[in-house]
């Protein structure tokens, strides 16, 4: 797929996506995501289930709060965080978490278009597994007005092609494999 910055969309179309394995990955690559929106009734329902307060249910009772006004839960910011980064950082085979640290240095709000930009800072070959290693990833999220409202240091297990471990060739989030 190739991403149309113009128009907010990926143009489908049959490409080839290298999925890449750790010797293929090296410190300084980088990605950038398309964009996802996030409205009002997404956030309310999302609180409902799964982090229900007053900030993210209620706008009436959100003006009294420490935010002044309705605001996604930051779990919600990292689902969609996570979906961006599924559909951009190409690991063949897949985006195994081993650890990680997040912060929420701001608030997303309804109508908040949010993309990711991640950048590998740090590779770690295993010592006791020579098939695999780590591979330490700083994924920000930001909201349309380039304002992080997300910082997520990844530590994700990734393996050698040596490993015998297949792509997950998942045409539908990742374009065309051939």
């Amino acid at each position: 797929m190739f991403y149309n910055p113009i128009k907010d969309k990926f143009l489908r179309k049959k490409v080839m996506v290298q999925q890449l394995y750790l010797e293929d990955v090296k410190v300084g690559d980088k990605w950038v995501s398309r964009t996802e929106s996030i409205s009002e009734a997404e956030i309310k329902d999302f609180a409902k289930d799964y982090d229900p307060q007053p900030y993210h249910l209620d706008n009436e009772r959100a003006k009294d709060t420490f935010f002044g006004t309705l605001v996604a839960s930051g779990w919600q910011t990292a689902g969609v965080t996570m979906r961006l980064m599924v559909e951009t950082i190409p690991i063949a085979t897949g985006l195994i978490g081993a650890g990680a640290q997040i912060s929420w240095p701001a608030p997303t709000y309804p109508g908040d278009t949010l993309h990711v930009e991640a950048e590998v800072i740090e590779i770690k070959e295993s010592k006791s597994k020579p098939d695999r290693g780590m591979v330490i990833v700083q994924i920000d999220t930001f909201n349309q007005d380039q304002q992080i409202v997300q910082r997520f240091t990844c530590t994700m297990l990734a393996f050698k092609r040596a490993s015998g471990i297949p792509p997950l060739n998942n045409e539908r989030l990742l374009g065309s494999q051939g």
